[in-house]
């Protein structure tokens, strides 16, 4: 990502009042806090910013919709009212971080460093927690909003701690106010609120309420082991005897519940033990675990497909597949097999598997991902076509989807449908410009119906409006 891009976009973004652009008013400049309609648009542009131009960025369906899934079941408990994205950094550092707008991202070296799900919960329980009562608006509203670009170079620098220390560094020299280092971290006041209601929020979601102070304390007692004196979790989240102290006290109040991480959560933790390193040092190892195994358990089989499927070896990862019994064919060890199929290029292996699986678990959409990659790749753009179609009008933010409604569409030759997918394909990497002229180019690919023409009309008109807005904070940020 770039930092001092996204500081400018950031400060451009504040300074730009709402008659000029109709973005929300932050008010009054002695306001307590962000209001939340400014929260979610900067997390948005933040969002956009880490989707496409942070490599960290963990572009894989199966571990954000596991990780969605999670978290929505914890929101769900805590009764919070914003809506909330989760997603995943390759990094290896042990972090997590809330965003404004209720964005949270999950390092991947935490996910597995958590024993069970009820740890991994926790943090996502504290984080939630931070979002729900606006720790972050508020922490920003205690700067002078007078000084726009400080603010934005702030937003950026917390997120930029969840990576580095050393783009952390870069954020804050962006800016022009000292001191920023300093609040980086949450206040203790601010932590420890978000261990009293994640501890709650982790109860009422039906987890073992032990993996909050289990995992933190764990993090404090091997902190020596990294460098800085910390993992980079406790360093944006400060951790004390006290807290810990707190919580365990707290917990021993609460009814003892032995819970089992789900099978998803294994699944995940494998897909991403067995996608961190090179394809070969990963394979040897797998190679190693497996061997070493008698009866070797569904996370441990599917690590060992998923190595031999990085390693170019996907007739050796079939046949292990196909070791799974139905019972253990879930949502996760099917689209695994739809990868290997397609790597095959047996189509039709892949459709055999996701045509059931999809019935069984509908709202996986990575399922019809990869059963639309099948169908693409077999020549069968049209099947795809008539599948994504609607799940695009029903999720309109879901890039994976448009992405592969506009192959299908090129691929059998609509041209102006294609121009129309593609268009919100690059609305969502915030390309107003290139978006609009997709919508140009759908206008002139030939004539069309009074409904569709209307509807093209109607969104180009939105896209124009902001590609607008957005020299509009190019020439106010310059």
């Amino acid at each position: 990502m770039t930092k001092p891009r996204l500081a400018i976009a950031l400060s451009a973004c504040l300074a730009l009042n709402a008659s000029a652009a109709g973005l929300p008013d932050l008010g009054d400049t002695s306001a307590a806090d962000l209001s939340p309609a400014t929260e979610r648009r900067l997390g948005e542009q933040i969002m956009r910013d880490i989707r496409w131009n942070e490599p960290s960025y963990l572009d894989d369906p199966e571990t954000e919709s596991y990780l969605n899934a999670l978290g929505g079941q914890l929101v769900a408990a805590a009764k919070a009212e914003s809506s909330y994205r989760f997603f995943a950094m390759r990094d290896p550092t042990l972090n997590a971080f809330a965003m404004p707008g209720g964005y949270i991202g999950v390092h991947t070296a935490l996910i597995l460093a958590a024993r069970n799900e009820s740890e991994l919960a926790a943090v996502l329980g504290h984080e939630i927690a931070h979002v729900d009562q606006r720790h972050i608006a508020r922490m920003v509203g205690k700067q002078s909003q007078s000084n726009l670009l400080m603010l934005a170079s702030l937003l950026v620098a917390v997120l930029a701690a969840g990576s580095s220390d050393q783009v952390a560094q870069a954020a804050v020299v962006g800016g022009t106010a000292a001191g920023i280092q300093n609040q980086l971290g949450y206040t203790r006041e601010f932590e420890r609120e978000a261990d009293r209601i994640g501890l709650l929020t982790l109860e009422a979601a039906g987890f073992d309420v032990r993996g909050m102070p289990g995992f933190f304390e764990r993090l404090q007692r091997e902190s020596r082991l990294y460098e800085n004196n910390a993992p980079a979790y406790l360093r944006t989240h400060p951790l004390t005897v006290e807290r810990i102290a707190d919580m365990e006290n707290r917990v021993a109040q609460m009814r003892y519940r032995q819970v089992a991480s789900s099978d998803d959560f294994t699944l995940v933790q494998a897909r991403l033990a067995a996608s961190t390193g090179s394809p070969a040092d990963v394979l040897v190892r797998e190679q190693k675990a497996w061997a070493a195994k008698a009866q070797p358990a569904p996370a441990q089989r599917y690590a060992y497909v998923y190595a031999l499927l990085r390693a170019g070896k996907a007739d050796e990862a079939w046949s292990v597949y196909g070791g799974f019994s139905a019972a253990q064919r879930t949502a996760m060890v099917a689209a695994l097999g739809a990868e290997v199929a397609n790597a095959r290029h047996d189509w039709r292996g892949a459709e055999t598997l996701l045509t059931p699986a999809i019935a069984r678990y509908p709202q996986a959409r990575y399922l019809h991902y990869r059963l639309a990659d099948a169908w693409i790749a077999g020549g069968q753009a049209r099947r795809a076509i008539d599948a994504l179609r609607p799940l695009a009008e029903d999720y309109r933010e879901d890039v994976n989807l448009w992405s592969r409604l506009a192959q299908a569409y090129q691929q059998a030759g609509d041209t102006r449908e294609y121009h129309r997918a593609q268009a919100e394909v690059y609305a969502m990497q915030g390309l107003w410009l290139p978006a609009s002229e997709q919508l140009e180019l759908a206008r002139r690919s030939g004539p069309a119906d009074f409904y569709a023409q209307s509807a093209i009309d109607a969104r180009l008109r939105e896209l124009r409006a902001r590609a607008d807005e957005q020299r509009e904070l190019e020439r106010r940020a310059r």
